[in-house]
């Protein structure tokens, strides 16, 4: 089962507006991501065009699992831009996840921009049907006499 904290964007958001790190540094805010359940493992889907596969980083630690990446700006000094709207600089992002996950079953691929982390649930956190046994049937209780002499 996967938890989600609904405080760690705006957390981020506050760092950012906060942080002293002002002027024309232009770095990501967030990172689009989708999650979902398929059967027995869940999938998330983060979009993170133009990253450097390199630089991908995917990682589980005490229940969090944390996803980064860093895309580098253009260092060309003759480079006069009309318009500079693409973020650059680390993207991270962190989901808390249940007891119920397998850990060790966790996989990622990064294709065409689009990083896909399967989670797998672990077998004792599966939906299982319990079967019930029937009894051997009806007894009879036969009356006994006791003997009072």
């Amino acid at each position: 089962m996967l938890r989600f904290d609904p405080f760690s964007d705006l957390d981020a958001l506050t760092r950012s507006l906060l942080s002293s790190d002002t002027g024309s540094t232009r770095t990501p805010r967030f990172m689009p991501m989708d999650l979902c359940k398929i059967e027995d493992h869940y999938v998330l889907t983060a979009d993170l065009p133009g990253i450097d596969p390199g630089t991908v980083d995917v990682s589980v630690d005490n229940g969090t699992l944390t996803i980064s990446a860093q895309r580098t700006a253009r260092t060309e000094e003759s480079v006069q831009w009309l318009a500079n709207e693409r973020f650059f600089g680390s993207y991270r992002r962190q989901i808390t996840l249940g007891d119920g996950i397998d850990t060790t079953g966790i996989s990622a691929t990064y294709e065409n921009g689009v990083l896909t982390v399967t989670i797998p649930v672990a077998e004792r956190a599966r939906p299982r049907k319990i079967e019930v046994a029937r009894g051997g049937g009806q007894k009879t209780i036969e009356p006994t006499t006791v003997d009072s002499g």
